[in-house]
Formats: C-alpha cells, sequence, structure tokens
C-alpha cells in the first residue's frame, strides 16, 4: 500500500516537473528567434556627424559597464547618456521605445542590453 502511494506521488511528481520545464522551454521559444537588433534610422540620436556610437544607460547597471568597458578597451569613441541622471536622454530613450539598459545605437542598429557578438558586428558594418 505504501509503495502503490509512493508510486502515485512519484508519478505526479515527474508530471509537475515536465509541465514546468515544457512551461519555462515555451517562454523561452520566442526570444531565440529574435534579432540581436532593431534596425530603423537613428541619425536624430548621434550628437554629432562624427560619434559612430550612442550608448543609453545608468551609472550602476552591470551590462551597461561591461559595454562601455568594452567600447574603450576597443578604443571605439561613443557618447555616454545616462538615462538615470538626465532627462533628455531619458526622453530620447523613451523615444526609442526603451525597455532596458544598455541601449547601443550603432549606425541604423539598436541593440538592447551587451551582446558582445552583436555590437562587433555592427562595429564593422557601420563604425569604420
Amino acid at each position: 500500500m505504501i509503495g502503490k502511494k509512493l508510486k502515485t506521488v512519484a508519478a505526479y511528481v515527474v508530471i509537475l516537473a515536465a509541465g514546468l520545464g515544457a512551461g519555462l522551454a515555451i517562454a523561452k521559444l520566442p526570444a531565440m528567434f529574435k534579432k540581436p537588433y532593431v534596425e530603423g534610422n537613428y541619425a536624430a540620436y548621434f550628437p554629432d556627424t562624427t560619434t559612430k556610437v550612442v550608448v543609453y544607460g545608468t551609472e550602476t547597471c552591470p551590462f551597461c559597464i561591461k559595454t562601455r568597458a568594452y567600447l574603450k578597451e576597443h578604443k571605439i569613441a561613443f557618447a555616454d547618456l545616462y538615462v538615470d541622471q538626465s532627462e533628455k536622454a531619458k526622453k530620447e530613450f523613451a523615444q526609442l521605445g526603451g525597455g532596458g539598459v544598455p541601449m547601443i545605437l550603432i549606425g541604423n542598429r539598436r541593440i538592447e542590453g551587451f551582446n558582445q557578438a552583436a555590437v562587433e558586428d555592427a562595429l564593422k558594418k557601420f563604425a569604420n
């Protein structure tokens, strides 16, 4: 009798775990097919014609810090805008549909979050 109850409980646990695993996998599925950037005309957001990269971020965001460090390490000049310190930067970030920081503009690409491969690809194409 105890063996049968134990098997029943084990079966329920397995079914529950499978359902939770499938639910988590399905929730992440759209992100797997999402492009790492959005293309558009972002010329109005570059402070001048010589600036090729703009970073919208905050001072304490670890991914913003990583983005800035990467750009500095590779000697890429960029406009560094803090959305938590500048109303103008905050307004522009909102106009761009900012959902998270860092938001990186390189040429006609908008990259949300620090995605090194996407940044490198955009730099190859637009920052020369």
